[in-house]
């Protein structure tokens, strides 16, 4: 559904070109101070407008509706709305009869029996990655000792900064083309026990709401994959203090889904953005044969540059909630 979370419960509506979205969160510990301008950082890190991004800029405005009193969060259940107000959706009337490579457009429609909003994507869109920043901001508040840092590694298979991927930007730009990208988050200061053995597991949490995100299409926790290449005596991590601390963290932080009290390091991949500019085939309803798509709109060529603060916003909801379950924060301050 909408919603993730045991005790930190987050709820995200709205579509891309509807009137508004937002989120509600419920569980947010009273007496954490909160406003408009808290939200500003994280907001302009997602924001659009750099190369490579879609030229769709929004005001992006949060409106806190409920929750706060008196600059401090209540107790009752908070909410954030953000109005759309820069949008197109004649762009969007062919994708109906023309579903988009890549999209949910088709199998939207079939679930839906196409009452769903295709408009910019719907509730599918990125646009959705706004209320789910808009949670993180008040996730990282109740859990303030802990430091959460993504960025961005690679861009179109080049690893390195800005920089480096400028000239596969600008090639992708002119192509009509676009590209994807990887995401390495660390999360520092978790105290060692937190999560659950199996299905709430720490990594099968922080798969589950990374895997939210529009694009996801791969996370791995330390080693990650190359652990399948590696004998027993490479990957196992002798433990080097009573702390906890392994010599090379090769688990990323957790062991059998507890927090092991090392930092917890993961890397995401996000596909390159399905909406391009060169034309593509797809299958046409109205003439029952393949046929060739050009798709009009404002796209980003790398949605990945917009991401790290996604990404972190997921990872603060997840360790949020688990904190509160473990009782290593309280429901009030």
């Amino acid at each position: 559904m909408n919603t993730f979370g045991h005790k930190f419960k987050v709820s995200i509506f709205g579509e891309s070109h509807g009137r508004a979205v937002g989120v509600v969160m419920d569980g947010v510990p009273a007496g954490i101070p909160l406003s408009e301008q808290d939200f500003t950082e994280d907001i302009l890190r997602r924001k659009s407008g750099a190369k490579g991004t879609t030229p769709r800029i929004e005001d992006d405005r949060p409106d806190i509706v409920s929750g706060v009193f008196g600059g401090m969060t209540t107790g009752a259940p908070l909410t954030v709305l953000f109005r759309n107000n820069n949008t197109r959706s004649s762009d969007y009337e062919i994708f109906k009869e023309m579903p988009r490579p890549g999209h949910a457009d088709f199998a939207a429609g079939v679930k839906w029996n196409n009452f769903n909003d295709p408009r910019g994507g719907g509730h599918f869109s990125g646009r959705l990655t706004l209320p789910v920043v808009a949670a993180g901001v008040v996730a990282k508040k109740a859990i303030d000792d802990v430091c959460i840092n993504a960025e961005l590694t690679e861009v179109g298979g080049i690893s390195g900064g800005p920089d480096k991927w400028q000239e596969a930007l600008d090639s992708a730009i002119r192509d009509g083309d676009s590209l994807g990208g990887i995401v390495r988050c660390s999360i520092d200061g978790i105290p060692v026990g937190v999560g659950e053995p199996f299905f709430d597991s720490v990594e099968s949490l922080l798969s589950h709401a990374v895997f939210s995100i529009p694009g996801v299409r791969g996370i791995e926790f330390g080693d990650g994959f190359q652990a399948s290449r590696m004998k027993g005596s490479e990957h196992n991590d002798p433990i080097v203090s009573d702390t906890g601390q392994c010599q090379k963290n090769g688990a990323g932080g957790v062991n059998g889904g507890l927090s092991n009290g090392n930092p917890i390091v993961f890397r995401v991949a996000f596909k390159p953005t399905s909406s391009i500019r060169r034309p593509q085939s797809t299958y046409d309803f109205t003439t029952g044969s393949m046929s060739t798509l050009e798709i009009p709109g404002r796209h980003d060529v790398c949605f990945a540059l917009r991401t790290p603060v996604v990404v972190e916003a997921m990872s603060a909801i997840v360790m949020c909630d688990l904190m509160l379950l473990s009782g290593f924060i309280p429901d009030n301050r």
